[in-house]
């Protein structure tokens, strides 16, 4: 099940598919240090929230923790089949208050028709809260409202997406984990590889994140999967001390193309970072400062690391103020 190029669950313009690349409720940003594609994504989102909850006017999937199914309500009815017996009416909201702008018509196509399995009123709640997931500027109340949405329909694949996802934005790796193996067996999708891949980075199993990524099918991947996958791929080996094969993982025709893709700021920026790890500092300016050229939206920090490496340095004000200075009396 893909999703159309340059769209992520939000319905706005994205480094690729499902939002890996850039959605705009991101953690904050670490400074210095390694930075890879979970580096950047689990700053940003993720880069990759999913169809799941690509919302807007204009829409025609990116941020899968432990899968135990759900209990309550709604649990009755993700078998995949309607059941029969009288049909509840009104919305069942398990979770946080869902905004009166949310509506279920707001949520991608291809996403709504994995929840037609449910009567109508329960599948119009899961569509809302899954929007909601996905348009909420907070990582933190997004995974509140994908996990409502789980409550009531753990046994579709594209909820267990948007929870893996959201918990993969805030920091949640073994969760993150667990949800997105339970979207790839209910969807058959390795489109979440890029994510499961880095939460195992993140959790410090390198062996198993090179794992993940060695049994992907490259044939049945779009670009942007495959890119993120080398990107994930690129930070393990510098994890692993092996900065000469961070920077090889990356080297592919899209570095030199001259034509830019929504996911070009990333792999830029990426392979600055393995420049700059193997020592080619001159060469990782360069990266950075095409990082930060196509950055248009802000979604690295390409800018700021180029301002490093010329040794530029900017003092917040408000930080660098003298406590005493500030509870002085006016002269």
């Amino acid at each position: 099940m893909r999703s159309a190029e340059g769209r992520d669950w939000r319905g706005s313009a994205s480094a690729g598919r499902r939002s890996w690349d850039g959605t705009p409720a991101r953690p904050a940003r670490a400074r210095g240090g390694d930075r890879s594609f979970g580096d950047q994504t689990r700053e940003r989102t993720s880069g990759s929230r999913s169809r799941t909850a690509r919302a807007g006017t204009d829409q025609a999937p990116g941020r899968a923790p432990r899968g135990r199914p759900a209990d309550g309500d709604g649990e009755a009815y993700q078998s995949g089949h309607r059941q029969s017996g009288p049909r509840q009416s009104g919305p069942r909201e398990s979770g946080p208050r869902l905004p009166d702008t949310i509506t279920a018509q707001q949520l991608d196509p291809e996403a709504r028709a994995h929840l037609n399995s449910l009567p109508n009123d329960l599948a119009d709640t899961v569509a809302r809260y899954l929007v909601a997931a996905g348009t909420a500027e907070d990582p933190e109340r997004g995974y509140e409202y994908a996990q409502a949405a789980r409550r009531l329909a753990a046994r579709v694949g594209v909820v267990r997406e948007a929870v893996g996802i959201a918990a993969y934005q805030t920091g949640r790796w073994a969760e993150a984990l667990s949800e997105l193996r339970a979207a790839r067996r209910l969807t058959g999708s390795d489109d979440y590889l890029p994510l499961m891949a880095d939460s195992e980075r993140a959790l410090g199993r390198q062996d198993r994140a090179l794992a993940l990524i060695r049994e992907a099918d490259i044939r049945t991947l779009d670009r942007a999967t495959q890119i993120e996958l080398r990107i994930v791929e690129s930070g393990i080996r510098r994890d692993q001390g092996l900065t000469d094969a961070a920077v090889i993982a990356l080297q592919v025709p899209e570095l030199t193309s001259g034509r830019l893709r929504p996911w070009s700021a990333r792999l830029f920026y990426a392979y600055a970072d393995a420049l700059l790890a193997a020592g080619r500092t001159e060469e990782a300016r360069d990266a950075f400062s095409r990082a930060a050229a196509a950055d248009a939206d802000g979604e690295t920090d390409a800018a700021d690391r180029l301002d490093e490496l010329d040794g530029i340095e900017f003092t917040d004000l408000a930080e660098s103020e003298d406590p005493e200075d500030a509870t002085a009396e006016p002269i």
